[in-house]
């Protein structure tokens, strides 16, 4: 009887995985405010090691609408303006010689609708990802029926039991998303 228990909190753990990606993805994609986790993705060339952008900087965000990076070493300032540059976050840095200023500019009525496609499309893909997971332990399940490893009733009941997880992490995406979507508008 212990298998079958396990199905469910294997897909649990997996579906709990899914959501917290999804929201560290939603988590890049810029708005009009100021937040470090849209330079997630930014590698700087340090001395021809490519380094994650936080590793070379400390990062602040001294208004809503800038993001100071501090070099640790002052002599990589010129490398971490390029790198911001390079990225398509379509952001215009600047440098003083110490530090890189990195104004986020408010966004365009075109770009707010691009950004809201592409949240919905990145919560469609974690939605389709949260139902993979359930189809797989639903597979489980019904194959642990089959060979009689657990009762038709029992198959019934875990069959439920996905079901509710299942809605419980597609109503945790599309909350995310919406909160996504709320900032997106949002004119500052």
């Amino acid at each position: 009887m212990g298998d079958d228990f396990e199905v469910l909190k294997q897909a649990q753990t997996r579906m709990d995985a899914t959501v917290a990606d999804a929201g560290s993805k939603l988590g890049t994609v810029r708005t009009g405010r100021a937040s470090l986790a849209i330079l997630d993705g930014i590698v700087v060339d340090y001395y021809g090691t490519p380094t994650p952008l936080n590793q070379v900087a400390k990062l602040s965000i001294p208004e809503p609408t800038l993001i100071v990076a501090q070099p640790f070493d002052p002599s990589s300032v010129s490398a971490i303006e390029k790198a911001v540059m390079a990225s398509d976050l379509g952001l215009n840095p600047s440098n003083d010689g110490k530090l890189v200023r990195i104004p986020i500019p408010p966004l365009t009525e075109d770009r707010r609708k691009q950004l809201v496609k592409k949240v919905r499309a990145m919560g469609e893909d974690a939605k389709t990802a949260i139902r993979q997971i359930r189809r797989d332990a639903n597979d489980e399940i019904k194959k642990q029926e089959k060979d009689s490893a657990i009762s038709e009733d029992d198959a019934h009941r875990y069959l439920d039991e996905m079901q509710k997880v299942t809605d419980r992490h597609t109503g945790q995406i599309d909350e995310l998303c919406k909160n996504k979507e709320t900032e997106l508008m949002e004119i500052s």
